[in-house]
């Protein structure tokens, strides 16, 4: 019970059995399908997905992850959960790249100077895809985020993520 409260845990054990499931269902595959290139793939995938999550469940273990990054991890982790996948995939889009207004490239059209130009500057762009290891580890968070939805049947499809 004492667990539910304490985020760090929360994330890293949730992410840590999707990893565990994974593989488990990897080994578990026939050898004609781990031979062909999609089942190759996907054993480079899952290699690659828990090189990439290290330094996240590190910083969970160590209780070193930042309060913002913590609190949209722990939304992901309860959509997922819940089986609400389009809310957690809203979540990851939030942490990966805010909300913030983009810079699109022409912030000076006109002779006039304009009130919206101070909210597209670049500054104000605020994300963590400037990290490198932020950006692996998100990327990776993603594929978690991705095999959980495969897995669960009991979803509806309408509250599923379809990359068309």
């Amino acid at each position: 019970q004492d667990d539910e409260s304490d985020s760090h845990k929360t994330i890293h054990r949730f992410f840590k059995s999707q990893l565990k499931q994974w593989e488990n269902d990897l080994v578990h595959r026939t050898d004609a399908a781990k031979r062909t290139m999609a089942g190759k793939n996907e054993t480079k995938t899952l290699k690659q997905c828990k090189d990439y999550i290290r330094p996240l469940l590190k910083q969970c273990k160590n209780r070193r992850l930042e309060e913002s990054m913590m609190s949209h991890l722990l939304k992901i982790v309860q959509f997922c959960k819940e089986g609400e996948f389009v809310k957690a995939n809203d979540a990851y889009i939030d942490v990966a790249i805010g909300r913030a207004a983009w810079p699109i490239g022409v912030t000076m059209v006109g002779i006039h100077a304009r009130s919206g130009r101070a909210k597209i500057e670049s500054a104000n762009v605020a994300h963590v895809m400037n990290s490198e290891m932020q950006r692996k580890y998100l990327t990776s968070v993603k594929r978690l985020i991705t095999y959980c939805q495969k897995k669960r049947d009991d979803v509806a499809p309408s509250k599923k993520v379809t990359n068309v």
